[in-house]
C-alpha cells in the first residue's frame, strides 16, 4: 500500500470518526441530529433558484440597461451566485446553534430589526415608489426580511409561557408587537409583508391553543383591517380596485405586471420553451424577483412549476410531521411558525404569478434574486433546522418525556 492510499484511508477514517454515531464533536452531533431531508430540499430550491435567475437575468439586464450603462446578460446570475455562497454557510452555522442560544440571538435580532424599521422612513432608499431598504453601500438591506424569522421565534417564546400559566396575557402582548410592526410596514408601504406577519401570528395563536372564539374575533378584526386599509390606505385601495375592478386604463398600467406574469407563465405550455429560449419574459417587469415563477413557467414549463410547488409543500408537511410528538412548547411553536412563514410566502408569490392575487412585491423563497431575501431566508431556515434537530438514535421516554438510549 503506497503513502497516497494510506493518507486517503487515514483521511476517511478521521472523517468517519468526526461524523460517526459516537462522535461528541459539534460537527458530528449536528450531522446526526439535523434533518437532512429538509436540508436537501432547501439546497434543491437554492439550486433551482440559480437556474431560474440565470434564465431571468438577460431580460432584467436588458430592461435596466441604458445608453450609458449596458449590463452584461448574466449580471444578476453572478451576483446571486455570490449571495448563495454567503448564505449557505450562514444557513449551516445557524442550524448548529443550541436552542437556547438561537432563541436569545433571535430576541436581540428582533429588537434591532424593529429599530431599523423605525429608521427606514427617514434614511431608507426609495425604489419603485416604496421606501423599504437601507443602503449599506455594498448592497441594500431590507429589515423586514430579517425581522420575519426573528419575530416568529420571539413570538413563539412569548406564547410558550402560556403552557406554564394560561392566565398570562400573551395574546395581548404579541398582538401589540404585530400591530407595531404592521404600522411600520404600512408606512413604507409594504402591504404584502404586513399580511405575512398577520397570518403567521394567527397560525401561532392557533397552535398555542388560544380559544376558537378569540381566533374568530381576531379573524373578524383582520377582515375589518383590510376594509379599513381599503378605505384609508391609498396603496391597498389602488391595488384592490385594479385587481377586482379592472378598467382599460388600469389594465394598461397597474394590471400590466399581473397580466404579463400570467402570459409569461403560460407561454411555455407544459414542458416549456427550453433554457434561454423564452421571449415573453423580456416584457415582464421584475422578472428576476417577484415574477421569477413565471419565467420558470415559460422556459421549463408548468410541470416544473408544479414540482416547485410540491417541494414547498413537502417542506411544510415534513416539519409538521416531525412536530407531532414534540412536547417542548417553544420548539413546537418556533418550528411550526418558521415553516408556516416559508409556505405562506411561497403561496403568495405563486398566487400573484398565476393572477389569483394582486401584486404584492413578495419574493419566492430561495428562488428569487435578492441579497437580503437570500440571507434572511437562510437564517430562518437555519433556525428551523436548529429547532427540529433530534438524535435519531435516542428514544423518548413516555413517562418523563426525556430522550435516552433505548
Amino acid at each position: 500500500m503506497n503513502e497516497t492510499t494510506e493518507g486517503a484511508e487515514s483521511g476517511r477514517g478521521r472523517m468517519s470518526k468526526q461524523l460517526g454515531r459516537a462522535s461528541q464533536s459539534r460537527a458530528g452531533m449536528w450531522f446526526w441530529e439535523v434533518d437532512r431531508v429538509l436540508m436537501v430540499l432547501a439546497f434543491l430550491l437554492i439550486t433551482i433558484g440559480l437556474v431560474a435567475v440565470a434564465a431571468a437575468s438577460p431580460a432584467t439586464a436588458r430592461r435596466y440597461s441604458d445608453a450609458t450603462h449596458i449590463m452584461p446578460p448574466m449580471y444578476y446570475f453572478w451576483r446571486q451566485l455570490v449571495w448563495v455562497c454567503v448564505s449557505v454557510p450562514v444557513l449551516i452555522a445557524v442550524s448548529m446553534l443550541p436552542v437556547t442560544l438561537a432563541r436569545r440571538l433571535s430576541l436581540i435580532g428582533a429588537g434591532i430589526c424593529i429599530l431599523m424599521l423605525m429608521l427606514v422612513p427617514f434614511i431608507g432608499a426609495e425604489v419603485n415608489g416604496a421606501r423599504r431598504w437601507i443602503n449599506l453601500g455594498v448592497s441594500d438591506l431590507q429589515p423586514s426580511e430579517f425581522l420575519k424569522p426573528l419575530f416568529i421565534v420571539s413570538t413563539a417564546w412569548i406564547l410558550s409561557f402560556r403552557a406554564k400559566d394560561p392566565q398570562l396575557p400573551v395574546m395581548v402582548i404579541t398582538g401589540g408587537l404585530v400591530a407595531l410592526i404592521a404600522v411600520l410596514l404600512m408606512l413604507q408601504p409594504d402591504f404584502g409583508q404586513t399580511i405575512v406577519f398577520g397570518v403567521v401570528w394567527l397560525i401561532l395563536l392557533t397552535i398555542a391553543g388560544i380559544s376558537p372564539m378569540a381566533i374568530g374575533v381576531l379573524g373578524g378584526t383582520a377582515i375589518g383591517g383590510v376594509v379599513a386599509a381599503y378605505l384609508f390606505y391609498g396603496t391597498a385601495r389602488t391595488r384592490i380596485d385594479h385587481f377586482l375592478f379592472p378598467t382599460k386604463e388600469a389594465a394598461l398600467a397597474e394590471r400590466y405586471q399581473v397580466e404579463m406574469a400570467h402570459n409569461t407563465l403560460t407561454a411555455g405550455g407544459l414542458t416549456g420553451t427550453g433554457p434561454g429560449s423564452g421571449t415573453v419574459k423580456f416584457r415582464l417587469p421584475e422578472a428576476h424577483t417577484d415574477y421569477i415563477f413565471s419565467v420558470i413557467g415559460e422556459e421549463f414549463g408548468l410541470i416544473a412549476c408544479a414540482v416547485i410547488a410540491i417541494l414547498y409543500l413537502a417542506i411544510v408537511i415534513r416539519v409538521f410531521m416531525k412536530l407531532l410528538d414534540e412536547e417542548d412548547a417553544f420548539r413546537l411553536l418556533a418550528a411550526a411558525g418558521l415553516a408556516a412563514q416559508f409556505g405562506v410566502q411561497a403561496l403568495i408569490n405563486m398566487a400573484v404569478n398565476t393572477g389569483i392575487a394582486p401584486s404584492k412585491g413578495m419574493t419566492l423563497p430561495f428562488i428569487s434574486y435578492g441579497g437580503s431575501s437570500m440571507v434572511a431566508l437562510s437564517i430562518g431556515f437555519g433556525l428551523l433546522l436548529a429547532f427540529t434537530r433530534r438524535n435519531p438514535y435516542l428514544k423518548r421516554s413516555p413517562y418523563t418525556g426525556r430522550w435516552s438510549t433505548p
